[in-house]
């Protein structure tokens, strides 16, 4: 029964192999220099501008929220999408409500002010 794990095996012995020796090269040759620029926090190329304790506003969070529940609804779409013929008119209906459903989330979203950003 080994026998038909030894590929595996063998494949997750050379990958192991593989990380550590690109992680010893990248130890042994990198030309790691720190200075005070290099040790500076950055967010996308800016410095920062507060401490990282600093509190965030709740509308901040509630938006990241948002943005990652209707990104995902939408990743629900793309198989729909790709078996649209097989379903027929029983899927294009269940679709159109899991849609309708959607946006009536969003319209109360905008309506109760979630998405305004003061």
């Amino acid at each position: 029964m080994i026998e038909s794990y030894l590929p595996i095996l063998i494949l997750l012995a050379i990958s192991v192999v593989n990380a550590v020796v690109i992680l010893g090269l990248t130890y042994l040759v990198s030309p790691y220099r720190p200075t005070s620029v290099k040790s500076a926090p950055y967010e996308s190329g800016m410095p920062g501008l507060g401490g990282t304790r600093d509190r965030f506003s709740v509308k901040f969070y509630v938006v990241a929220i948002l943005f990652i529940v209707f990104d995902v609804e939408t990743v629900f779409l793309v198989p729909w999408a790709v078996a649209m013929r097989d379903l027929g008119w029983e899927g294009f209906a269940a679709a159109m409500i899991f849609i309708f459903i959607l946006t009536v989330g969003l319209i109360y979203e905008w309506k109760k002010g979630a998405l305004e950003w003061d």
